[in-house]
């Protein structure tokens, strides 16, 4: 758990806050709109940065994809306008949903934070389960597929509806391995287009392309608990090849009869 956490926190910590005695290096651009409804989704991939400019009020959408093994950190920050032209203090909320559209909850993060009358700007994120290769059908496990982000402000004066702001987001994940695998595999990951007919048939929908990892999904099928299975049957067999060795002793009787 140790060095997943460290590797995840570094991400967030280097994706927004910049480090120490330096400037960060900027996160490669994404798509700079987002669309308004789960249909219109703005798809970026994990690492990338989404950015868009929106009246205050509405709401934003944003896709990307989590794959079996993952345990990806949503992380999302508003510019809000001038604090002069505001009427008082606001709320905003990030909300993470996977590709049959259940929201998923968050492990930990600031998921809703309110900002003051003077804020310049407000940070959100959520941290979601481990994505397991498959669930029953009752389960609401995260699993391989699209993940849709929404981003929208829950309160706020009337007065202050309608004004311009620009939101920015983004997505990493801590790699958590063999101690989150499964025996099971879907079908096919769950992103919109996909089917299990064309699953069986490989042939993968532009839909699909468009919203896989760059790397392709893995189909769970792999996963670091192989390389410990067998390394533990390696250290076994040796093991008690050690103790045959230390336990069957000269192959002599230890004592001598007498002679007649």
């Amino acid at each position: 758990m140790w060095p997943g956490g460290v590797w995840e926190w570094g991400w967030c910590f280097a994706l927004w806050g910049g480090g120490v005695g330096g400037a960060r290096p900027p996160a490669p651009a994404g798509p700079t709109e987002a669309g308004t409804t789960f249909r219109t989704a703005a798809a970026f991939t994990q690492g990338r940065q989404a950015t868009a400019e929106a009246s205050t009020g509405d709401y934003l959408y944003w896709v990307f994809p989590a794959d079996t093994g993952q345990r990806p950190t949503v992380t999302a920050s508003v510019a809000l306008p001038e604090a002069a032209a505001r009427h008082g203090a606001s709320t905003w909320r990030i909300d993470v949903y996977d590709g049959l559209r259940r929201r998923q909850p968050c492990m930990y993060g600031m998921q809703s934070r309110a900002a003051g009358k003077d804020a310049a700007s407000v940070e959100l994120s959520c941290t979601l389960r481990t994505v397991r290769p498959w669930a029953e059908a009752w389960d609401n496990d995260p699993l391989p597929g699209s993940y849709y982000v929404r981003l929208t402000v829950t309160g706020i004066p009337e007065d202050d509806l309608g004004q311009p702001f620009t939101a920015r987001v983004g997505a990493v994940s801590a790699e958590k391995g063999g101690a989150y695998a499964g025996d099971g595999t879907l079908a096919a990951p769950l992103v919109p287009g996909a089917t299990t007919k064309d699953a069986a048939a490989g042939e993968a929908p532009s839909a699909v392309e468009a919203r896989a990892p760059e790397d392709g999904w893995s189909s769970g099928w792999w996963s670091d608990r192989w390389v410990w299975t067998a390394v533990g049957g390696v250290l076994g067999a040796l093991a008690g090849i050690g103790g045959y060795s230390l336990t069957r002793g000269s192959g002599r009787p230890s004592r001598v009869p007498p002679a007649v």
